[in-house]
């Protein structure tokens, strides 16, 4: 379960920004990220024992993908990597984000 270690991270994030209790993590989540969003809670739950964190809300702002369609040369969005260009129908698009997570912010007391 990768989720496990992505919260271990999220962890040494958070002790790093901050010693106050946190009661809220917003977490960016991209459409490929590859996340499981129930397992992510699951492990949060667990790995933030004894932390700043213990206890705090897990927010998820999902994240569209993009891509480049080298046919009409637009940035476009999409559902999934491999769908034609919404714009054009084209099918030579390059992913341009969408895969990623990153910590959007913390509510602290």
């Amino acid at each position: 379960m990768h989720e496990m270690s992505l919260c271990e991270g999220i962890r040494s994030v958070i002790e790093g920004a901050t010693d106050r209790k946190v009661t809220r993590v917003r977490l960016e989540i991209g459409r490929f990220a590859g996340v499981e969003k129930n397992a992510l809670e699951f492990a949060f739950d667990v790995v933030m024992r004894g932390s700043v964190a213990e206890g705090a809300d897990l927010v998820f702002i999902d994240l569209p993908g993009h891509a480049l369609c080298y046919d009409c040369v637009k940035e476009v969005e999409i559902m999934n990597r491999l769908d034609p260009c919404p714009t054009c129908g084209g099918g030579r698009l390059m992913p341009q984000g969408g895969d990623e997570m990153r910590i959007k912010d913390l509510e602290v007391i």
